[in-house]
């Protein structure tokens, strides 16, 4: 099963070359100010590429998602939206949920602490697949400036995660630390597609499950 992970791509996806595959995986922030209009040319979009399957979820910057989601969410007809849900695909279990920390109030924002973990908690324990949209704490995490890094993932997810026996985890959000390590058998991968300077030039991320 080949896996193509993006994310980030803040509605410059018309300008990513994306590789074929069995599936195609968006973790969010897909669009740019947030509006339908946006959201529908998404749609369009999925419905050019060739992978059999595409799972969208949501992210900080896709407005419309939160604050309209029935209108919204009736524009996606060619990829699987996930929020807070799970799907199955060809024996793999995926679950997708959108929620980060709180950041300057931004869509989909829940408070470090009980707020959030709550949310982590209702992810199943036989998932394979997870997709956030932003990464757990210490995890592909780093915003980095010309004077120092900071790790800006979540903790409660990272805690969350030792409950879970995942194949991979697939997010985006801090878009500089863009990549992919293997940690505890499981595929973490970083698949922002906008760089630390919102020019969408990091590559899709293909992995062979």
């Amino acid at each position: 099963m080949r896996l193509v992970c993006i994310s980030d791509t803040h509605s410059m996806h018309r300008q990513v070359q994306v590789p074929d595959g069995d599936i195609l995986i968006h973790a969010g922030d897909c669009l740019g100010v947030g509006t339908l209009e946006e959201l529908e040319d998404l749609d369009n979009w999925f419905a050019e590429q060739p992978h059999r399957h595409k799972i969208l979820i949501a992210g900080n910057h896709d407005w419309c998602l939160q604050d309209e989601p029935a209108e919204a969410e009736a524009l996606i007809s060619n990829a699987i939206y996930l929020r807070d849900t799970g799907t199955e695909i060809e024996g793999l279990k995926f679950w997708g949920s959108p929620w980060t920390p709180v950041f300057f109030d931004w869509a989909f924002n829940l408070s470090r602490g009980p707020v959030i973990a709550e949310r982590w908690e209702q992810i199943p324990a036989d998932t394979d697949i997870l997709i956030t949209h932003g990464p757990p704490a210490g995890i592909l995490d780093q915003v980095i400036t010309a004077t120092h890094s900071q790790s800006v993932g979540c903790d409660d997810l990272t805690q969350e995660l030792e409950r879970l026996r995942l194949k991979m985890h697939v997010f985006g959000h801090i878009h500089e630390s863009h990549g992919q390590l293997n940690l505890n058998d499981c595929r973490f991968v970083n698949a922002s597609t906008c760089d630390g300077s919102f020019k969408p030039l990091n590559p899709p991320i293909v992995v062979d499950l």
